[in-house]
């Protein structure tokens, strides 16, 4: 690439998942802090039916905030992003966080911001996710796989193994992000409806223990590649049960505080293991991995990893690296600039 160029990136937003919105708010912050002196930049919405928009479509999307049904469709996905050095995906959830679009820019051959197929598909699935964490002694909450066609041929004997663990017990979809499908269970007849819920969106079930405490939810950014950087350790707090959808998506539920009030030991242990699990998961360019903090022991236990969290100028993720010195526009700089790097 001449030196003189722009580099040229395609702002990937929208999505079939239920972080639509949230990814095309993302979109426009990266929008309007990538620096039009170094960068050129065009943006394609995906809209919730899987339609890649037009050019004019796509503007029109992001100025209202959703993809309508419809529109003009792009001649094909791989041929939008064609002519592009880079391909910034922000998109939540399945058919977007999951690898299938890393997939298809990488047999396009074009370098994309984030994890490649193997990191984003792992991280996706809460259960693969887990059994590579656990393979690098990575403490967690113990969990349990359960699957739409045992449950149908033996709910009894899947409502005993899961149970087994000790009540409560929190249920999620194996491969869904932002809290969708989530519930707590109490006791069998909870169980046995929360996992009715969760099988109604995904085939496959995680089950997982409570901890002893109520937790504190404890966050870190990471950024790089081979080398990766943590971020200072952000807390979540709110009032809810648990960091349900409601919570995470209405204005005033939930608080960010930067950096958390938590010990030196253990604001650097859990930089420390967010950098572990980056590395043992094959992640690239970016993550936000999500611990539970418990106050009376101090233990520390990885909840998951989010391989293209929020990224508006207020979510968690950019403000962990504005507490460290990097603002909005050198952030997502930097990032393009280590999905080049990957090249």
């Amino acid at each position: 690439m001449n030196p003189a160029q722009k580099i040229r990136v395609l702002v990937l937003a929208g999505g079939q998942s239920g972080e639509h919105e949230v990814s095309i708010n993302s979109a426009r912050s990266v929008l309007a802090a990538l620096p039009k002196e170094r960068f050129e930049v065009t943006s394609v919405v995906i809209s919730r039916e899987g339609r890649w928009l037009s050019a004019r479509d796509s503007l029109r999307a992001l100025e209202r905030g959703s993809a309508p049904s419809g529109g003009d469709l792009v001649l094909r996905e791989a041929s939008a992003a064609e002519g592009f050095d880079v391909v910034f995906p922000i998109l939540h959830g399945p058919n977007g966080e999951d690898g299938t679009v890393q997939g298809l820019l990488k047999l396009a051959g074009i370098p994309c911001v984030g994890s490649g197929v193997l990191g984003s598909a792992v991280c996706m699935d809460k259960v693969m996710a887990k059994a590579v964490l656990a393979a690098h002694g990575i403490p967690q909450v113990a969990y349990c796989l359960v699957t739409r066609s045992e449950f149908a041929a033996t709910p009894e004997a899947a409502i005993e193994r899961a149970s087994a663990l000790g009540f409560p017990l929190f249920v999620k979809p194996a491969n869904l992000g932002s809290s969708v499908g989530i519930s707590k269970a109490k006791h069998d007849t909870e169980l046995r409806t929360a996992l009715r819920l969760a099988f109604e969106l995904d085939r496959r079930v995680i089950v997982e223990a409570a901890t002893r405490e109520k937790p504190r939810e404890i966050e870190v950014g990471i950024l790089g590649n081979d080398q990766p950087h943590a971020s200072p350790v952000g807390e979540l707090t709110f009032n809810a049960e648990f960091y349900d959808y409601e919570t995470k998506y209405t204005p005033g539920r939930a608080e960010m505080h930067i950096p958390a009030n938590v010990p030196a030991a253990i604001a650097e242990r859990a930089r420390s293991l967010a950098i572990d699990a980056f590395r043992a998961l094959d992640c690239a360019g970016l993550a936000r991995v999500d611990f539970f903090y418990l106050d009376g022991s101090g233990e520390l236990f990885l909840n998951e990893v989010n391989t293209m969290p929020g990224f508006t100028r207020t979510s968690m993720y950019p403000e962990l690296w504005r507490a460290a010195g990097v603002g909005y526009g050198e952030l997502v700089s930097r990032l393009v600039e280590l999905a080049l790097e990957r090249r």
